[in-house]
């Protein structure tokens, strides 16, 4: 005797999507803001490495090397801005004449890209430029390179250099931080830092 194979109804085939459907509602905003926390930390991730980038030429080269944002494309003497939505590394120089010397304009830009989510959303609060000394530390100057003018200050003791990260859809903001010694964090500043919470603020 042969067996019937039965297939879905249609009623039944509606009762499922109708399920799928409010299940995917349910689902979406968790989903949304995970994707906004996502692009978050990236940003945040890409701040952080252009930090350590920047220290680091400074030690390689034992000069001042300034940390940029800035909305302009990231090039040599860019203009600098607060809370911009690329970032850039550019070696300062050592004299007031040493800005016009060809070998100096060649090799002073270090590197520089765009701060992924950033303008997307996603924004950035922190100051235009710092700088770190030819030993990595903060260090204060006021100087105008190609029409660019860089002020870095160092903190007050025991304060330190702050770029917030955050998107009004996500839900979890984060924090990056550069002491005056030039130790340079990824914190979230929701938490307190404490021995049970090391990636707190």
């Amino acid at each position: 005797m042969l067996k019937r194979w039965r297939g879905f109804t249609l009623v039944e085939l509606l009762v499922a999507m109708v399920v799928f459907a409010i299940l995917v509602a349910l689902g979406f905003p968790a989903f949304s803001a995970w994707i906004h926390d996502e692009q978050i930390r990236s940003t945040a991730e890409l701040l952080q490495n252009g930090l350590r980038l920047a220290q680091t030429d400074a030690l390689d080269r034992s000069r001042i090397v300034v940390f940029s944002l800035s909305n302009a494309t990231p090039a040599l003497s860019a203009t600098p801005a607060a809370d911009g939505v690329n970032w850039y590394a550019q070696a300062l120089p050592l004299y007031a004449g040493e800005a016009s010397l060809t070998s100096y304009t060649n090799s002073a830009y270090l590197q520089g890209g765009a701060l992924g989510g950033a303008g997307n959303g996603t924004t950035i609060t922190g100051p235009a430029s710092i700088c770190f000394s030819s030993i990595g530390r903060l260090v204060a100057t006021s100087q105008t390179v190609g029409g660019a003018s860089y002020a870095c200050s160092v903190p007050a003791s025991g304060t330190l250099v702050s770029y917030d990260v955050a998107n009004p859809q996500g839900d979890r903001p984060l924090r990056v931080t550069v002491s005056f010694g030039g130790q340079i964090r990824l914190c979230d500043p929701a938490r307190t830092l404490s021995t049970s919470n090391p990636d707190g603020c």
